[in-house]
């Protein structure tokens, strides 16, 4: 029964597939020789079909999920990563556990930016929120991993924690990652310090002012987008 809701699954995908989308696809998340997600296939299905196959296959086993989260189809893993989030957010302590250790056991298949930030808040961040240490632990070393996605995985888990008024993790995690080398890491990190500030402009002023002269641009850009026109300016200057 499993493989054959399995099949049914990867059957639904094709049938949904579209060429000249793909295409379009592959040229927007940066698949090409060099560029930050070589080598990601896309099917080309729009992604209300996928969120319409995770709610047709809720009932999916956690095994055959696994099994689709290793797809090298882009749309099949975006698929697999919708239906652990929705199978944690329904478990109990138990089965919490266990989709947060089938998630990071196949991190390595979270790999492009919309992966990682559909899912990092509502599995990673979320299951080690309440385990300080563990959290402490796991975060920083994923925020110091030479792989480009397990430090986006690091400071967009974060979010779980912004949304609950919590903003210590992401300040943490921020501090490390100001010397990171990637343009997505930079608009990521800022990205999470925007939503701070959206919460509480003092803590966010905060952090940035002995920071904002050797944040990355492009950092500094999305931290700063909601403030009023003139501090923006300020600080794009160097002169708060």
């Amino acid at each position: 029964m499993e493989k054959t809701t399995l099949r049914k699954v990867q059957s639904r995908l094709r049938a949904l597939a579209s060429q000249s989308r793909a295409g379009l696809l592959q040229r927007f998340f940066k698949t090409g020789p060099g560029e930050y997600a070589h080598g990601d296939i896309f099917l080309g299905i729009a992604v209300p079909d996928i969120r319409g196959l995770s709610r047709e296959f809720g009932g999916l086993t956690l095994r055959c999920t696994q099994i689709l989260l290793r797809s090298r189809f882009h749309e099949a893993r975006l698929l697999a990563l919708l239906l652990l989030i929705e199978r944690f957010e329904n478990s109990d302590i138990a089965g919490k556990r266990d989709v947060y250790q089938a998630y990071v056991t196949h991190m390595r298949f979270v790999n492009n930016w919309d992966l990682v930030d559909l899912s990092a808040p509502h599995i990673v961040g979320a299951y080690l929120a309440d385990k300080h240490l563990l959290r402490t632990q796991v975060l920083e070393r994923l925020a110091r991993s030479s792989d480009l996605w397990e430090r986006r995985i690091a400071i967009v888990a974060t979010l779980h924690y912004i949304r609950n008024n919590r903003f210590d993790d992401t300040f943490s995690l921020a501090q490390l990652l100001l010397a990171d080398p990637h343009d997505l890491i930079h608009k990521s990190t800022g990205w999470m310090l925007r939503e701070i500030g959206k919460r509480d402009r003092s803590r966010l002023e905060g952090f940035l002012r002995s920071r904002y002269r050797a944040m990355p641009r492009t950092m500094l850009r999305y931290a700063i987008e909601r403030f009023p026109e003139q501090k923006r300016k300020a600080y794009l200057r160097g002169s708060v």
